[in-house]
């Protein structure tokens, strides 16, 4: 489409360009998928992946392999970042599938963000988890994984590595969560598990298409350290359906991160609404 920014060929010239320490090329491209930094910066390391150049795919109707590249080339990304910077530990991968789960483009992508300061959810995650290992010795989402499948009432199966189920005090509609029992770095994430990864987020969507809903959030935290013991878990809710009019301005920033984003300071709130108490 010849007005959207990140379809061929506007996505070289109107896209931001990698610091040369993180990418000397400017975008990272790996397969089908383009990244490159946000152009609206959620925190110090904000990166945009694309799928490929179609510029509108239906839920649950994207090639397995376009996901997969493109969760491949935020992981390459990440590893790129925390190479450059060590300290930026708190790490995130979201999806605003249509305008009425918050996102800005139609064009499929996924959002990156690195950050030596944590988000609400990476606190209180790590905090749980932490404590829960001190207390136990186990894993907090494993050992929530294994009752779960032991309940069965709210598990529904595997791709790979990957164990998905309904979310038992869910946060959203139709709230699904995928778990990666025992791993905790994003960085350290194999192809192959990112295939089954795109194979449970596809089957997901399938499900929502299913119900006539054509918007959802997608997101998964991690914590680069070696004293998290925080493991990996994808969190997807459907949003309501896209009309011209809808605009939502929860995202997965809001949705997943747990942290609201706004673009405007709260010192230029205070000007412009100063005039209307002078006035009076």
């Amino acid at each position: 489409m010849e007005t959207c920014p990140f379809c061929f060929p506007q996505v070289r010239m109107k896209t931001p360009r990698c610091l040369p320490g993180l990418d000397p090329s400017g975008h990272l491209v790996y397969g089908e998928s383009r990244l490159f930094p946000n152009l609206f910066p959620y925190g110090m390391y904000s990166a945009v992946s694309l799928f490929d150049n179609i510029h509108f795919v239906e839920i649950g109707t994207a090639s397995l392999s376009s996901y997969t590249d493109c969760f491949i080339n935020c992981r390459n990304y990440l590893r790129q970042v925390f190479h450059h910077d060590s300290k930026a530990i708190h790490m995130a991968i979201t999806q605003n599938h249509l305008p009425s789960a918050g996102g800005s483009l139609i064009h499929p992508h996924l959002q990156i963000n690195a950050d030596r300061i944590s988000g609400n959810h990476h606190r209180f995650l790590k905090e749980k988890a932490d404590h829960y290992y001190q207390e136990t010795g186990h894993f907090l989402f494993s050992d929530y994984l294994q009752s779960e499948k032991e309940a069965g009432s709210r598990y529904i199966g595997n791709t790979g590595p990957w164990e998905w189920m309904a979310a038992y005090a869910p946060e959203g509609f139709f709230e699904i969560w995928g778990i990666l029992p025992g791993a905790d770095s994003l960085r350290a994430v194999e192809p192959l598990v990112w295939k089954d990864l795109a194979q449970g987020v596809l089957n997901v969507q399938k499900f929502y298409r299913s119900l006539c809903r054509n918007g959802y959030n997608l997101g998964i935290l991690s914590i680069e350290a070696p004293s998290s013991r925080l493991e990996l878990r994808v969190v997807m809710t459907v949003r309501s359906n896209y009309a011209p009019w809808v605009r939502n301005d929860h995202t997965g920033f809001e949705l997943m991160l747990g942290d609201m984003a706004t673009f405007t300071l709260p010192e230029e709130i205070a000007d412009k609404a100063r005039p209307f108490w002078n006035a009076v």
